[in-house]
């Protein structure tokens, strides 16, 4: 091909250049759109789309013959549907969970805030160990604080003691990387009775037997307490099904917007974009799509009225890594277009 030069543009607002990747190509005779496109690995219309995007109306091309067209723009590189799809994928993190998808380590940081309970701010670090090879991950859970300050009155400090006697605990995994149960539940609940003794020793008193026994009831039932850890907004963020990064239409998913009540559906769409050479950017959000109130939804008790509410999920994965480096959710409930309850949180490798 007989090309002649290609171009550079300077961008008004940035500093640095960008070149436009085409070419003048010279029009022969017997050349037609769909001879002169068949060389570059396009079609006669998607040549004529580029060409005509990139040069002064008055020299358009609108036929496949090209008599009295005196030159084509052509680019210098040009990908295919197929290609440009295979490179997003090289972007993405894999379809199934991958070895290297989670971190060992994340802090955390969340808020709550709504009209039937006082504001809630706390943050706290997670550890983490997959084990890709028998599905399972290990979980911990540390460094609990409140506003910023480790909790000093009882209940909650017995709370968290309770929480601590339990920890690590072994989950199971599906090939999509949700939570999908324990790995033994009995080993659960055998290392809490024995070690109930010591708790009621050190945190003496009858709310501490009181809450003792509600929290070895609670752990008894294996399904509750694998919902209590599903139904919450940090396992429904930390843990995505790895499909969703690899979505292009919109699709219906079911989320829990508040722990102890029902899931509802919601409309979820996708955005992506390259924050720069190494990240990526993925946004998923969501509109409640279940007739159902906000209110209801709050207290467990599904009603007859559609409710309103919004849920945002944010991931920054590594391009070359594909590990999970930032995660952010946001999730909102509305009663006549007024806020009534806010949860917000922050997930950020260490």
């Amino acid at each position: 091909m007989n090309f002649r030069y290609s171009f550079f543009i300077d961008l008004p607002d940035n500093s640095h250049l960008m070149e436009i990747k085409y070419l003048e190509y010279k029009v022969r005779n017997g050349d037609t759109l769909k001879s002169v496109a068949s060389r570059l690995g396009m079609t006669g219309e998607e040549l004529k789309l580029f060409h005509n995007s990139h040069c002064q109306k008055m020299d358009w091309v609108w036929f496949e013959n090209l008599n009295e067209v005196k030159m084509l723009l052509v680019p210098t590189h040009f990908q295919t549907e197929k290609e440009k799809e295979q490179e997003r994928k090289n972007r993405l993190p894999s379809a199934v969970l991958s070895d290297s998808f989670f971190a060992k380590t994340y802090d955390v940081w969340e808020a709550i805030e709504g009209s039937f309970q006082p504001d809630v701010k706390m943050n706290y670090t997670i550890d983490l160990n997959l084990r890709k090879d028998q599905m399972l991950l290990t979980y911990a859970q540390k460094d609990f604080k409140s506003d910023g300050n480790i909790p000093g009155d009882k209940v909650s400090d017995l709370s968290m003691a309770c929480m601590k006697s339990i920890m690590p605990i072994d989950f199971t995994l599906d090939h999509q990387g949700r939570i999908c149960g324990f790995s033994d539940h009995k080993k659960i609940t055998a290392i809490f009775a024995g070690q109930r003794k010591e708790l009621e020793d050190f945190y003496t008193g009858e709310i501490t037997k009181k809450y003792v026994d509600s929290f070895e009831h609670n752990i008894l039932d294996e399904r509750f307490l694998l919902q209590q850890f599903q139904s919450t907004l940090l396992f429904q963020t930390l843990f995505p099904e790895m499909k969703w990064f690899h979505r292009k239409t919109s699709w219906t998913e079911v989320f829990y917007f508040f722990q102890n009540s029902f899931p509802v559906q919601c409309h979820m769409e996708i955005e992506q974009e390259n924050e720069d050479d190494h990240l990526l950017i993925t946004t998923l959000k969501g509109k409640i799509t279940d007739w159902c109130s906000s209110r209801e939804i709050l207290w467990g008790i599904r009603p007859d009225e559609m409710s309103s509410g919004d849920f945002t999920l944010k991931y920054t994965t590594h391009k070359k890594n594909k590990n999970l480096l930032h995660a952010k959710a946001s999730l909102i409930l509305k009663y006549e277009e007024e806020s009534i309850h806010q949860h917000n949180i922050t997930i950020t490798q260490r």
